[in-house]
């Protein structure tokens, strides 16, 4: 398919607009970088509050340029460039409707469109020019970033004539204006017209993706986290910086930062004109070579010297002035602006099919990195008292960024002998894009065969297994995080947050909401991504949560919001199971794949276990020393270092992310796109097992989250937090050991059995709940539930051993065309998504459950009315065990060890 021809004329109109368009959309996004000063004295803002105000629309315009990216390619840049500066210009009017900080924060992530608009701009200029010049207009266009510069100007002079309500009207009308001039003078890109034309589909999500597998687009969003990202977070910052530290008036601290947001803005241009001559990875060396020379001189804080001299001490000290302060920022914001000109060089031209994919991704982790910096930055200035904290941060990213890329290009070079090394291109990840398309696949299993003996006893079972055991200890930290508010919460009130029973179980109920919808997402990521880079991310971004609940709790004017917002952010680690299993399934033959899922998922249940039982301890005492800040102090007298509940996580995440991606594996025939999993959602067994694994596992993860507070207002007397972890720990022990049970035995029979068994045990809770008063009664209560989370480990192994029997019966009555390896693979895609599909649904148990105890309290003064509606339920799950699988004639019902069913293996 070719472009259609355009002239000189149609390129200077595409890239004008495009580049006002930005700037327009560039001043927007920064606009908190001036009124937030204001807005911050009218609601009396801490830092850490202030911190996050200016960073919400960051977060925003990161989170959302990977799927604008995906759009650009698909629907054309015209049409999503206006629909974007349209809703931007709507939410930036709206801020002026905020009543408070809540509203505020909603009206700042509506702002945050405004980012979103790099992506889009990147995508639709590159169609307008061939690779020789797309270096320079990708320069100018992302001269943009003048916007910033334009609002430190303009800005303080609106606002001190109409205030900074008048800012935000003229900054929306200024948008809304652009997005018609847009709309009305721009055209679609050649690309698009051509593909229109010949009729050609659109590429596919999985199409546009695919390469955000390759560890360079990682690599080159980790430079663009600082060119970019540092210089967001530097430009929302300084006014702040500048009044604090330097003691300016608004105006002048705002002109002072212009000229670091001008200089990190208009010599973008030059950076893509440089690329183009010397190379990008030169003009990378410069940026990183510079930037750090420059970011020790800006961290360095003011310091009092003594000397002893001859004559007797001798003092001096250091400080930067305002006016070398400014100047050195200045030559800071142009080799920033020559990194991100040089950044963008590679990727229309590295990858010119998937520019939005891939440019989405850089640009959003960049983007990312303006909303986490700014946080980092008040967090560093609370923890440590000084202000040139923040550069000190800086340098230490720049000095990885640095070594990395140098010792990869190092790692290029060793590869090449002889002439070749001195035809090597100035771009080093560029050698005929890795020799005609030819990815390095040591981590990629292309033939992969379990069910073959002789292939699994040669090596089949040692990768599989090495695939496993580095996969618990990442599922285990990852239920540890999800679940941590399950014991938060219940110590809150100690250390003076004012929140009521029904905030605190919302609290604990959120992470198991936004687990089990992520987990909906994740159920479908492996087959697209892999299971090697999708566990290395998902693992990681524990980290986000995990640091947030450190500081968040260290102070008790914390609103209430941003414990709702860490609460959702816990979902990533509930998320991480449907991906989780899912990927394994893959690892290993029928045979043993009941007692493999159930060790993934028993030992990484556990995380709940280790969690109650860990976090406890560690809020007892300075673990992390002056790095982890100080105790708080509780209402009788005691401290505790609540913070430690989140940064203990820390360490362990860092390494389990890169075990997963040093050891890990993807199976190439593993490969599925989103359509071809998606018709399990045509499986009534699919629905089935839904609801048979909500009534297992959904209790399990249910009763974890809720049986911390229920017990503590159940039993005031007891000291509950030295028993609960009991439960979690029972309940994923008996999964990791009872999988060779439903193996042996048929899954079927043994979750009959098991939700009889339950009706028992909740029986037993309900009796001694209502007999509280009497002595024993805690015991009674609490081996009941003991029995519960026994017997829910139980029917979560014997539930998922169940999945993949139904599936080999049903594929070959179904799809009767399909034979042999193809039959096999159907069976094993199917299994694996229905695992982890079921597993998103039932993980709503997390919410579920301790939502109806705060329910059943409000309403009732009790949680017994909430144990009748889940006894209620697993009697409808014996029923449906019954009717559907384990009666005479049902689908397992003679299902035993591999034996009875049938054989699906490769021709």
């Amino acid at each position: 398919m070719e472009k259609a021809q355009v002239t000189d004329a149609e390129r200077t109109r595409a890239l004008g607009l495009s580049t006002i368009a930005f700037t327009a959309c560039f001043a927007v996004w920064t606009i908190f970088s001036i009124i937030g000063v204001e807005i911050k004295a009218e609601l009396g803002l801490n830092e850490f509050e202030f911190g996050l105000l200016v960073a919400t629309p960051i977060l925003t315009g990161s989170l959302t340029r990977l799927i604008l990216g995906v759009w650009t390619e698909k629907y054309g840049g015209r049409i999503v460039f206006t629909t974007q500066m349209l809703l931007t210009a709507a939410a930036t009017w709206m801020l002026t409707w905020a009543s408070s900080y809540t509203m505020y924060l909603v009206a700042a992530l509506g702002i945050g469109l405004a980012g979103g608009s790099f992506i889009i701009g990147v995508a639709y200029v590159s169609r307008w020019y061939d690779a020789g010049r797309q270096g320079t207009a990708l320069g100018i266009f992302g001269a943009g970033n003048v916007g910033a510069a334009v609002t430190k100007f303009v800005a303080p002079f609106v606002m001190v004539a109409l205030g900074w309500q008048g800012v935000a009207h003229v900054w929306a009308a200024a948008l809304a204006l652009m997005a018609v001039v847009f709309y009305l003078f721009a055209k679609d890109d050649p690309a698009l017209v051509a593909r229109r034309k010949s009729g050609a589909k659109a590429p596919s999500l999985a199409e546009q993706f695919a390469p955000l597998q390759n560890l360079q687009v990682w690599r080159f969003s980790l430079y663009y986290f600082f060119v970019f990202g540092a210089f967001v977070a530097l430009a929302l910052w300084m006014p702040h910086y500048l009044v604090d530290v330097y003691n300016h008036d608004i105006r002048t601290a705002g002109m002072s930062a212009a000229a670091f947001s001008l200089s990190a803005s208009l010599f973008r241009a030059y950076g893509g004109h440089l690329s183009d001559r010397f190379g990008a990875r030169a003009v990378m060396y410069w940026t990183f070579g510079f930037s750090l020379i420059l970011l020790f001189m800006l961290s360095y804080p003011p310091t009092d010297y003594v000397i002893q001299g001859k004559d007797g001490p001798i003092a001096f000290s250091t400080e930067m002035g305002q006016w070398p302060f400014v100047i050195t920022l200045f030559v800071l914001g142009f080799f920033m602006s020559l990194g991100k000109a040089a950044v963008f060089k590679h990727i229309p031209v590295y990858y010119p099919g998937h520019v939005g994919a891939v440019g989405g991704l850089v640009g959003m982790i960049g983007g990312l990195g303006g909303f986490v910096l700014p946080i980092a930055f008040g967090a560093l200035l609370d923890l440590t008292g000084i202000y040139t904290s923040c550069f000190a941060l800086l340098f230490v990213i720049v000095a990885i960024s640095l070594a990395w890329m140098h010792l990869s290009i190092r790692a290029m070079e060793r590869g090449a002998q002889g002439a070749a090394l001195d035809e090597l291109p100035q771009l080093p990840e560029m050698q005929e894009i890795h020799h005609a398309n030819q990815q390095a696949r040591t981590r990629v299993l292309d033939e992969w065969n379990p069910e073959d003996k002789t292939f699994w006893e040669d090596k089949g079972r040692r990768i599989a297994r090495r695939n496993l055991w580095i996969s618990i200890p990442a599922l285990l930290l990852a239920f540890s995080v999800w679940m941590v508010w399950s014991v938060v919460v219940a110590r809150l009130p100690a250390i003076g947050f004012d929140f009521t029973p029904g905030e605190l179980f919302w609290l604990a109920a959120l992470p198991g909401l936004s687990g089990a919808t992520l987990r909906i997402f994740y159920s479908f990521m492996v087959p697209i991504f892999g299971g090697r880079l999708w566990t290395t991310l998902s693992t990681a971004s524990l980290l986000l949560p995990a640091m947030g609940i450190g500081y968040a709790v260290q102070n008790p004017e914390t609103p209430y919001l941003i414990f709702l917002v860490l609460a959702l952010l816990c979902g990533f680690g509930g998320g991480n199971f449907a991906s989780s299993m899912a990927n394994i399934a893959f690892f290993f033959p029928k045979a043993e794949k009941g007692n493999a899922l159930a060790l993934n998922a028993g030992l990484g249940n556990l995380g709940v276990s280790v969690m109650q039982f860990l976090v406890p301890l560690v809020i007892t005492a300075g673990v992390f020393g002056a790095l982890g800040g100080q105790p708080q102090t509780m209402s009788d007298g005691g401290q505790l270092w609540m913070q430690n509940a989140g940064f203990v996580w820390v360490p362990f995440i860092i390494a389990a992310t890169i075990a997963a991606w040093v050891g890990m594996n993807d199976i190439a025939d593993a490969k599925a796109s989103f359509k071809e999993q998606a018709i399990i959602f045509s499986r009534k067994h699919n629905w089935i097992m839904c609801v048979l694994y909500t009534g297992t596992f959904g209790s399990f993860i249910g009763y974890s989250a809720g049986f911390p507070l229920l017990t503590k207002l159940q039993f005031p007397d007891v000291n509950a937090l030295q028993f609960v972890f009991l439960g979690p720990l029972v309940g994923a022990l008996s999964r990791a050991g009872t999988g060779w049970v439903s193996d042996k035995f048929g899954g079927g029979r043994v979750t009959f059995w098991t939700f009889l068994g339950m009706i028992v045990a909740v029986l037993g809770v309900i009796f001694f709940l209502g007999i509280k008063e009497q002595p024993g009664a805690f015991w009674g209560f609490f081996a009941s539930f003991m029995a519960l989370f026994f017997l829910t480990g139980i029917g979560n192994a014997s539930t998922f051993q169940m999945i993949p029997a139904i599936m080999a019966r049903e594929i070959p009555r179904l799809m009767p065309e399909l034979d042999g390896g193809a039959l096999r693979r159907q069976a094993e895609r199917e299994s694996a998504a229905i695992i982890a599909f079921t597993s998103a649904i039932a993980a709503y148990g997390a919410f579920f459950i301790p939502k109806a105890y705060g329910t059943s309290i409000a309403m009732t003064g009790g949680p017994v009315a909430a144990l009748w509606g889940f006894l209620g339920f697993y009697a409808i799950c014996v029923a449906l065990t019954w009717a559907y699988y384990t009666r005479p004639g049902g689908l397992l019902a003679h299902d035993r060890a591999g034996p009875a069913a049938p054989a699906i293996s490769a021709a």
